[in-house]
């Protein structure tokens, strides 16, 4: 798995939980997903899939 970048951990939002990402996901316009990060161990917020495993909570919300 590749390693978040630096740059890209610092200008996205952070979240306690991935239930808090979630909410603000779901109000979203489009498809996203929350991650933890491995940067800052929170939670941010992608929108891309690819080579990506889909949880319950995605492939359900």
């Amino acid at each position: 798995m590749k390693r978040t970048r630096l740059s890209v951990c610092t200008r996205k939002a952070r979240f306690a939980s991935a239930a808090d990402a979630l909410a603000v996901a779901r109000t979203a316009s489009v498809l996203l997903r929350p991650y933890r990060c491995d940067r800052c161990r929170r939670f941010h917020l992608t929108s891309r899939t690819k080579g990506m495993r889909m949880g319950r909570l995605e492939v359900e919300g």
